[in-house]
């Protein structure tokens, strides 16, 4: 059903498995961080307090620190740790949570591993915020919480994702496709959007209602991909076109250059290909990332992907519906799924923004 929310709470746990997916094809795990120091086997709490409920450590002593470039705001506890950050004009927020490790062996030996929860705030961050009611109430839920953030909901349409489906039978996850094959039998059709995974129709905020494809059925495009885990699955606002409306574009170019969030990285240099950005170190999970991969589409941004973080190796990762893998993926093939170094997407990284 259009519009309807997904979300589904677990029980914590100390060592807590929430996806393994059809054998070595896919693996998402979470556990609470371990002290190396320890000989034995089982998993500990590195801490000398009591474990925590949802936002109790925002009830206790914090600090609020403000920072810029981007302008943002930072939640401490006591001991200086970092718990959260919020960025002016964004309505993502990361917080500090249990490890997980994101992975596709059957494509990649890369692996993530991270303890960054990307959540989607009701309101855009303004300094002050954490004095109002509103921001109260959603920290306390969704402090130290496992419901699938946004990071989790992306690894549920890699390869081999099992099949999810809601009380009226709509699948609204599981291993997701690009697109249909061309008629030479090698290229694929893009402008395959979210709803057209879903097989039905869905209808916009302006009014406009679009029908799926059957031919396109359980396939998304790059831009399809983010907006099916934004907007369908978290609820950010879409358009049904790149103009028509507020919220998400429809398509990466449409993104890139859209007032829709916060520029982290903006599009620099001569046009049609843009320049390189020297510095990527503002760049922070649930970011997305823009790349000018074909010479054919002139001025136009070809590919967006989602940042996910730093893998085992020290290298910048992200996932991405991409034509060579047939569907989202953190995949080598066709280029390692990195930002940094010389490889292909590497090279042809272009720009950033935080929603």
């Amino acid at each position: 059903m259009p519009g309807k929310k997904i979300a589904k709470k677990r029980p914590a746990l100390h060592v807590l498995t929430v996806l393994s997916l059809l054998g070595a094809s896919v693996c998402l795990t979470l556990e609470l961080r371990t002290d190396d120091r320890a000989n034995s086997p089982a998993v500990q709490r590195v801490t000398d307090e009591p474990p925590l409920e949802n936002g109790a450590r925002y009830t206790r002593a914090r600090t609020w620190e403000r920072l810029r470039n981007p302008d943002r705001t930072v939640l401490r506890d006591s001991k200086g740790q970092l718990l959260a950050t919020f960025t002016d004009g964004a309505r993502t927020a990361v917080l500090q949570g249990m490890s997980r490790t994101f992975a596709e062996p059957s494509h990649t030996t890369s692996r993530v591993v991270t303890d960054d929860w990307v959540r989607l705030m009701p309101e855009a961050w303004r300094k002050g915020a954490e004095t109002q009611q509103w921001f109260t109430d959603w920290f306390k839920r969704y402090y130290g919480s496992e419901e699938d953030d946004i990071l989790a909901i992306a690894f549920q349409y890699v390869h081999g994702a099992p099949l999810k489906r809601d009380d009226e039978g709509i699948t609204y996850a599981g291993d997701a496709g690009y697109g249909p094959y061309k008629s030479n039998g090698v290229d694929r059709f893009e402008q395959s959007d979210f709803y057209e995974y879903l097989g039905i129709p869905y209808t916009f905020r302006d009014g406009t209602t679009l029908q799926p494809r059957r031919s396109r059925y359980r396939d998304m495009d790059c831009s399809g991909f983010m907006r099916m885990v934004w907007g369908y699955r978290a609820r950010y606002p879409l358009r049904a076109t790149n103009t028509s409306g507020d919220g998400m574009p429809r398509t990466a170019d449409g993104m890139a250059r859209s007032d829709f969030g916060v520029d982290i990285i903006k599009l620099r240099g001569p046009s049609p290909w843009y320049t390189r950005p020297g510095n990527i170190a503002a760049i922070q999970p649930g970011d997305l990332l823009f790349f000018k991969v074909d010479r054919r589409t002139g001025n136009h941004i070809d590919h967006v992907a989602l940042y996910l973080g730093v893998d085992t190796e020290g290298h910048r990762m992200f996932i991405s519906s991409r034509k060579r893998l047939n569907g989202p993926t953190i995949g080598d093939e066709g280029g390692t799924s990195r930002i940094d170094g010389n490889g292909f997407y590497a090279e042809l990284f272009r720009s950033a923004k935080r929603i």
